[in-house]
């Protein structure tokens, strides 16, 4: 295994390790971004190139902001990559975005929800902040699932960058 490529700190779960992202992490993400049917569903398919860019620009994000996407393995098999999640800010964003996605196999067993709630506990308790967002397409009910239970809530306004998107809210969590 290769060292990570961040400052990240290492998060887990009961059956989660959420660690920084490594070089060996762009294989699967690339896969998820290229040929994952959920990606081709919802509009979002990119390019081997454009993986390649998405996941430095996921790196920069922790140089740039000090959090980023944390690479999701399980615990009993720390080696495989499952998915991601973590904190984005964008330029034009006007707040920190939780964000999750789990690649192809690894979706329904409640990880996403899971490492989502990790991240925001550690947003909250070693970055002080108070208030996150989650930018969901409009279409993809699994994800306003996992924003519901995490206690999010949408009105239904889209963000201004993305359209086709609402944006739920996620207050500081109870237990902070």
């Amino acid at each position: 295994m290769s060292a990570t490529l961040t400052y990240a700190p290492r998060l887990e779960t009961e059956r989660l390790i959420l660690r920084g992202p490594q070089r060996e992490d762009l294989a699967p993400f690339t896969d998820f971004l290229t040929a994952s049917p959920r990606m081709k569903a919802q509009g979002e398919q990119a390019s081997a190139s454009e993986a390649w860019y998405a996941f430095l620009t996921g790196v920069g994000h922790w140089q740039w902001h000090g959090f980023g996407f944390f690479t999701l393995t399980l615990k009993k098999n720390a080696a495989t990559a499952v998915g991601r999640a973590g904190l984005l800010k964008h330029a034009q964003w006007p707040q920190e975005e939780l964000a999750w996605h789990l690649f192809d196999g690894f979706e329904g067993k409640g990880y996403a929800t899971e490492a989502a709630e990790a991240v925001r506990l550690w947003a909250h308790d070693s970055l002080g902040l108070k208030q996150l967002v989650s930018y969901i397409h409009r279409d993809n009910r699994k994800s306003q699932r996992v924003a519901e239970r995490l206690g999010a809530t949408t009105d239904g306004t889209p963000p201004p960058h993305e359209p086709d998107a609402e944006t739920w809210l996620h207050l500081a969590p109870a237990s902070a």
